[in-house]
Formats: C-alpha cells, sequence, structure tokens
C-alpha cells in the first residue's frame, strides 16, 4: 500500500458525485469493501485492478475522498490502456479524466450490497474478543478435609454475572474435556497442580500458589474470549453450575454433544473453502509462529527483571525513608561541648520530614512495579499462553489426524493387497466376503479421516487469525512500559 501524493490535477465534478453516492453514511470516507465492489464494475483486467488497490492508500477499513478521488484517475487512466500509476497523476495538471462505471444510478446500491465474507475468516477485532468476558478468578482461604488441605477459587464471569467455586480438579477436567470436544482449536495449557521439585529452593509455597491462581485466570479467560468457545455448553457449565457434580456435570455435556466435527456446519464442507497452498500456508504461519513465541519468551524475561527491579527500589526507598525517621526521632540529649553551635536540632526535624518524602517515593515504586507486573508482565504472559496452545495444536494436527490418516491409507493398501490375493488362490467365500467388508468399512473410515483432516487445517488457518488479532496487545503493553 502506497500513501497517495497530492493530486496535481483539476478534479471533476463526476469525482465529487461518485464520492457522495457510494461514501459510508455515518463517516466521511469509503469502506475498502464498496470500492472493491466499484473496482469490479471497470471491467479491467484483474491484474490492473490489484496494481490500482496497490496505489490506494487506506486507514481502518476506509478510503478518504482523497484516495478515492486518486483511485477514480488511475482507472479512468487504465480504460485509456496506459499503466496505472502514481507518477502520472503527478504530471497531470488538466481535468481528470472520467472512469467508465456504468449506470451511475446504479453506484448507490454498492454500499448497500451485504459484505460476503468466507466462512474460512474470523470478523473479530480484538475488542471484540475481550468484550467477551472477563473472568476473575479469586482464592478462596484453604480448608482442611479429614488428611490434605486443598485450595478453593472464586470463578466470577461478567457475561454470566455469576460466581462459582471450583477445586484445581474442576480446572483438571473442563481442560481434558476442551481437548476432547475442540482437538481442531487452541486449548491452553493448565500450569501445573503442584510445586515441580526443586522448585521450593527458589519459590515459596505462597509465590507458587499465586503463580497458578494468575495461570488458571489468563487460562479461562483465553477459553471464555474464544470465539468458538464462549458460548459452548461444556463453558457454561463450568463458568455457571453452582451444585457440587459439576465435573459429572460436565461429562455428561461432553458426551451427548461429541467433538466439534460432529456439531459445526463447515466440517464436511471445510475442503472447498481452503485455499490450494493451505499446507504451505500452514507451515509458514508455523515458523512465523515460532520466532514470534521465542521472541516473546525473551520480552517476558526482560518486563519480569523490570518489575521485580521496580519493586526492589520502592523497599530500598522505604528502608531509607525509616532510617531517616529513626535518625531524626533520636531523642538523645545534646553534649554541652557542642550545644552552643550545633544544628543538629534543626536538622532532626529536616531528616523527618524528608522521611516523608521518601516515603511517597516508595509507594510510586511499588505502585510503577505492580503497574508493570500486573499490565505489562501479566499480558505477555497471557500472549505467550495463547501461543504455545497454537504449536500444541500445530503438533495434535501432525501426530494426531494426519498420523492416523496415513496410517489408515497404509492398512487399507495391506487389505487391498491381501484381496488381490485371495482373487488369485482359492479361499472360502466366507473370508473372501469378510474381507470385502472389511475393505467398504475401511474406505468409509479413510474418508471420515479425510474430511477430519481438511476440517483441522480450516480450524488452524482460523485459530492462525485469532493469534494475530491477540497479538495487537503488544501495542496496548508496549504503551506501559
Amino acid at each position: 500500500m502506497v500513501c497517495a501524493p497530492l493530486l496535481s490535477g483539476s478534479v471533476p465534478p463526476y469525482y465529487r458525485e461518485v464520492y457522495e453516492a457510494i461514501r459510508s453514511k455515518i463517516e466521511e470516507r469509503v469502506q475498502v469493501e464498496v470500492f472493491q465492489r466499484l473496482l469490479s464494475r471497470t471491467d479491467l483486467p484483474t491484474a490492473v485492478q490489484g496494481q490500482i488497490a496497490e496505489h490506494v492508500d487506506y486507514t481502518d477499513g476506509f478510503l478518504s475522498k482523497l484516495s478515492l478521488y486518486k483511485a477514480l484517475a488511475l482507472i479512468a487512466l487504465a480504460q485509456q490502456g496506459k499503466q496505472p500509476s502514481p507518477k502520472l497523476l503527478e504530471n497531470c495538471i488538466q481535468e481528470f479524466p472520467k472512469p467508465q462505471l456504468g449506470e451511475f444510478k446504479d453506484l448507490q446500491t454498492l454500499r448497500m450490497q451485504p459484505t460476503q465474507e468466507s466462512p474460512l475468516t474470523v470478523p473479530q477485532t480484538l475488542g471484540k474478543l475481550l468484550a467477551r468476558d472477563t473472568v476473575q478468578v479469586e482464592l478462596i482461604p484453604e480448608k482442611k478435609g479429614l488428611f490434605l488441605k486443598h485450595v478453593e477459587y472464586q470463578i466470577t464471569s461478567q457475561h454470566f454475572k455469576i460466581s462459582v467455586y471450583r477445586r484445581y480438579s474442576d480446572f483438571d477436567v473442563f481442560h481434558e474435556l476442551l481437548l476432547q470436544r475442540f482437538a481442531y482449536r487452541m486449548v491452553p495449557a493448565l500450569p501445573p497442580k503442584r510445586m515441580l521439585k526443586g522448585v521450593l529452593t527458589s519459590m515459596s509455597e505462597r509465590d507458587f500458589i499465586e503463580g497458578r491462581r494468575r495461570a488458571l485466570g489468563r487460562f479461562i479467560n483465553l477459553v471464555a474470549r474464544h470465539p468458538f468457545f464462549s458460548e459452548d455448553e461444556l463453558v457454561k457449565t463450568f463458568l455457571t453450575f453452582n451444585g457440587s457434580d459439576v465435573q459429572v456435570k460436565m461429562r455428561d455435556a461432553c458426551k451427548k454433544m461429541g467433538d466439534e466435527f460432529m456439531t459445526n456446519t463447515m466440517a464436511t464442507l471445510a475442503k472447498d473453502y481452503l485455499p490450494a497452498d493451505i499446507q504451505a500456508q500452514f507451515s509458514s504461519s508455523r515458523e512465523l509462529i515460532r520466532n514470534i513465541h521465542n521472541s516473546f519468551h525473551k520480552l517476558r524475561d526482560r518486563a519480569e527483571k523490570m518489575a521485580e527491579r521496580s519493586k526492589e527500589n520502592a523497599t530500598d526507598l522505604l528502608m531509607f525513608g525509616r532510617e531517616l525517621s529513626t535518625l531524626g526521632s533520636d531523642g538523645s540529649p545534646i553534649p554541652s561541648l557542642a550545644s552552643s553551635q550545633s544544628t543538629w536540632g534543626i536538622l532532626r526535624q529536616s531528616l523527618k520530614g524528608l522521611s516523608v518524602e521518601f516515603a511517597l517515593l516508595a509507594d510510586k515504586g511499588a505502585q510503577q512495579g505492580r503497574r508493570e507486573e500486573d499490565d505489562v508482565v501479566e499480558k505477555l504472559n497471557l500472549f505467550l499462553d495463547l501461543l504455545q496452545s497454537y504449536r500444541d495444536l500445530c503438533e495434535r494436527h501432525e501426530k494426531g489426524v494426519l498420523h492416523e490418516h496415513q496410517r489408515a491409507l497404509q492398512k487399507y493398501g495391506m487389505m487391498k493387497r491381501q484381496m488381490m490375493s485371495a482373487t488369485v488362490q482359492p479361499k472360502e467365500q466366507v473370508s473372501v466376503e469378510q474381507l470385502e467388508s472389511r475393505i467398504v468399512q475401511q474406505e468409509n473410515a479413510i474418508q471420515t479421516m479425510e474430511l477430519r483432516n481438511y476440517f483441522s487445517l480450516f480450524c488452524l488457518h482460523q485459530e492462525t487469525q485469532l493469534i494475530f488479532t491477540y497479538l495487537l496487545m503488544c501495542v496496548c503493553v508496549d504503551s506501559n512500559l
């Protein structure tokens, strides 16, 4: 996309009429989709239309009035057989030519035509994803059973406007069922249930429990905001069911529905919407996201160190202020030898005043540390959780449905060879009929696996879009640094 230079030629009244006919009724601009429909009316070759589109500047899915005028001029010049180029406009000193756009009365219908989006496209902005739900995960004081103590969490969904109580084991079952129900989608991983061996030396149990609470919060928010999870019965049950047997309730709900392949209307049609180079796109997307993941790991580690330094600086400022306060509050009598010329009494009052200033600085430093931890580190951790779930999904695709499909084909080939052998060498009729029946069953299984493979690629394509939608959070992170 090239920024439009100022038009040097004269703009004919027809350009203004076209602008008024197709501009948005809400904004003083023209939607990109409307402009693309206008471009398709010109009967220019597709390659030329693409060249014109590349030279037109747009922002947030809209063309300005000046950008539309530039596009109309390029269309008219292209219709005259000229190569569309911004340089032609710079050198034009006369009135720009009039493009052929068909009947003028039909132009207004362009903005009224609904945009037909491909089912492969996920029409979600970051704002829409975040607005789906915000789930708070709060720690409930420990309860002691007969032998073991356990941690319980209060889960509050803004979308469903309800609070429920869950244990880690409930999250564990929920995660297991999500993987069964949505095997072809990004399902974030759960944090470990217990502290790993060797971690005790660098982390207290309290820090571990708090870290796990934060991780569970990231997990449930990513799930609750996922466009294909948020209204699913399984997710609703986890976020709203108040009974004691929530695990049984979730298993029953999952058993009734089956996996997404059985319920998604696009499952058997996915192949028709996939681009021809889907495998190449999958490979390149996977490599790009792997690189992004590695870079964001380094960014998160650096942000954690920055937050830790802010908190340490705040502690140092507070201790410094306390020492000044102690010194200023010292009520020991001043020796007579020094009392005549000493200003120690005045200095003590000044030191006490300084201690208050340092306390204020310490409080601001602590707030900065919390902001860096909550706004920056947590957002980076959320995005890292999402990136890891994408990489896990790629692994499931290759080691799961793709591998099973290849094994089924190998088994089918072996059966066909056995059948050929049976027709050459006389065998019992029952044996041959059984083999034929097994071959038919295997053919049906292969057909289903092929459909699942295409649906898996279909979902991967959609999940890749979600990754890049969430990538916009980096702008928010950068503004908080």
